[in-house]
């Protein structure tokens, strides 16, 4: 059986980097916003964004536009922002896909876990109990009821304007 993809695997992330080796969140961000790109909002200093690599339906991410990889280099307003943003987005993900809670966080540094440490980005993964399937424990694989562009369309469309 051929893995779709795995979480314990970190050559997906070089596969999802731009051909000119930089970062994928700056790549993003200089495109159209759409399924293409995940770019559910923009805001003044910072953004969100579909994870392309989700631990469950609907795992977001917020960013700052600066490209800094650590909350203590952005000033205090973007830091604001950044967390007006996780609120609106756990509101969103309440709405569309009714979870029981939420893991909200940030990888700080390879040793943390960080796949791309380059760019901060919080994670906002909504969370059912037993989310956890046999697939993940057994054959490193998740599986997904429902296709990203699908996601991104149910996100955006209940994103407040």
């Amino acid at each position: 059986m051929q893995r779709l993809w795995s979480p314990w695997r970190m050559s997906y992330i070089k596969e999802g980097k731009p051909k000119d080796g930089g970062c994928v969140f700056c790549a993003a961000l200089a495109q159209e916003d759409g399924p293409a790109t995940l770019i559910v909002h923009r805001g003044a200093a910072a953004f969100v964004i579909l994870n392309r690599y989700p631990y469950t339906c609907g795992h977001l991410m917020v960013l700052p536009y600066e490209h800094v990889r650590s909350l203590e280099q952005l000033d205090a307003a973007t830091r604001a922002e950044l967390m007006e943003l996780l609120t609106s987005a756990t509101d969103v993900l309440r709405h569309v896909y009714d979870p029981e809670g939420f893991n909200l966080g940030a990888n700080l540094g390879a040793a943390a876990g960080a796949g791309i440490e380059e760019h901060l980005h919080l994670h906002v993964v909504p969370r059912w109990a037993g989310d956890t399937n046999f697939m993940s424990a057994t054959a490193e694989t998740r599986v997904l009821p429902e296709d990203l562009a699908e996601t991104w369309q149910r996100v955006q469309a209940a994103w407040p304007s």
